[in-house]
């Protein structure tokens, strides 16, 4: 792979700024994000007031703490748009969450918001090795989620050409990488899988394909698999984060010269990690809820919010600012197996172990006689394993997820091509229990 790390000279001044340069910025910006939402958004004035607190009381940063939370359900009590907080006469786009459970989740950006969302994704993508010139086909879906139309903007933010190729046809998209011969590529890392299986069944090399880098978000994944996907493809595999309530992707981006985890954009969002059951927050380094508090946003400010995500700060490294670990899965898709605490990215870092297997699975909860029953469904990575030796690989990814993750599981081994394939989204569990 090349050496893509980008020149410091291109950087923003406040990514190698100082702490406390990047802190007094923060304390000034978020003085204002309080107010403004206090001024401007009834919930948070109701909310500030019933917890005798105002923005005022902020006199350092350590303050925010001070503040209440804002969660998932607040934003679908103020459905369509009781959070925003500028007139909607001054909201030039409108995002929204899939809503898969409940009335979605409804974001507003002015102007100035959508040029900072841009820039950050602009910046983001610098940190991951793209540059000014280069071709980036964008395979993130477009629409209300913010993955397409956030990457789009980014890269036509930082000079690039943009393919919007969006998801599906999944064969056109191997044809488009052929003929068009992207640099970089934007996609959720489960359908750059699907991409992968397409090169693969049209006899293509994909290390011979024009692609140097990968920036990969919208769900957890896991250093085996970026591992799985730099050798397919012989590129850069990094990390972007974001949600659609705190902005979008392009909060946070691995560097491409570390790949240690995502910086977050400190400058314009301030992070926190909290004990998920107490709400306290803990000290960096410390295993927790990541929580957000934007600092700069106009149309849908956002205070203390908890994302569910789980991770822990770090100190910065490549950037000034601090780091927060991959994303080791969601407070609330986390599975309860008889008293174990189980998510999606254990299971799959067993199974990038087994090379017989291929890296797609879904986990499907069932329930028998009382008793939670996880089923692994998974497919071999190939046509020519015996049934002997299907049999072995879900014995022995059994095995790992005992001894590792602490449950026992049933492994169910189709054959290639048998696990659903996500465009978007991989849904990795599938729970059955309540049916």
């Amino acid at each position: 792979m090349k050496d893509l790390t980008p020149d410091r000279a291109a950087l923003d001044p406040i990514e190698i700024a100082s702490r406390d340069e990047i802190s007094a910025l923060q304390l000034q910006r978020m003085q204002w994000s309080l107010s403004h939402a206090y001024n401007n958004v009834p919930h948070y004035k109701n909310s500030f007031d019933a917890a005798n607190i105002h923005p005022d009381d902020l006199k350092s940063l350590d303050d925010i703490a001070r503040f209440p939370f804002t969660v998932k359900a607040d934003l679908r009590d103020n459905y369509p748009y009781g959070m925003f907080a500028v007139p909607q006469a001054q909201i030039r786009r409108i995002h929204a969450s899939s809503g898969t459970t409940g009335k979605p989740t409804v974001v507003g950006y002015t102007s100035t918001d959508i040029d900072n969302w841009a820039t950050l994704v602009a910046r983001s993508m610098r940190a991951s090795g793209t540059k000014t010139g280069d071709l980036v086909h964008v395979a993130y879906g477009y629409g209300l989620f913010t993955g397409g139309l956030g990457a789009h903007y980014g890269a036509e933010k930082l000079g690039c050409t943009v393919v919007p190729v969006s998801g599906g046809m999944t064969e056109r998209q191997v044809t488009l990488i052929q003929d068009f011969k992207p640099k970089t590529i934007m996609v959720t890392p489960s359908y750059l899988l699907s991409i992968l299986d397409a090169f693969r069944a049209q006899g293509i090399d994909p290390r011979d394909s024009s692609l140097e880098v990968g920036i990969f978000g919208a769900e957890p994944w896991t250093n085996a698999m970026r591992e799985e996907i730099e050798q397919a493809f012989d590129m850069h595999a990094t990390d972007i984060y974001g949600l659609s309530e705190v902005m979008g992707p392009g909060v946070a981006s691995e560097c491409v010269e570390t790949k240690d985890g995502p910086t977050i954009w400190e400058d314009h969002f301030y992070p926190e990690v909290i004990n998920p059951d107490t709400g306290e927050p803990v000290a960096d380094g410390e295993q927790g809820e990541l929580v957000f508090t934007s600092l700069t946003k106009e149309g849908f400010p956002i205070i203390r919010y908890r994302t569910r995500d789980l991770t822990r700060l770090l100190p910065g490294s490549a950037r000034s600012m601090r780091r927060m670990e991959k994303i080791t899965g969601r407070s609330d898709d986390m599975i309860i197996l008889r008293g174990v605490n189980v998510f999606p990215t254990q299971i799959e870092e067993q199974l990038m172990k087994i090379e017989a297997l291929a890296p797609h699975f879904q986990i499907e909860l069932t329930r028998d006689n009382r008793m939670d029953v996880m089923t692994i469904n998974t497919e071999a990575a190939g046509s020519d394993l015996s049934a002997g030796q299907r049999t072995a690989a879900g014995d022995k990814l059994a095995q790992l997820v005992k001894e590792v993750v602490g449950v026992t599981a049933i492994v169910n081994v189709a054959d290639s091509g048998g696990v659903p394939r996500s465009q978007g989204k991989a849904v990795r569990t599938v729970d059955k229990r309540g049916i």
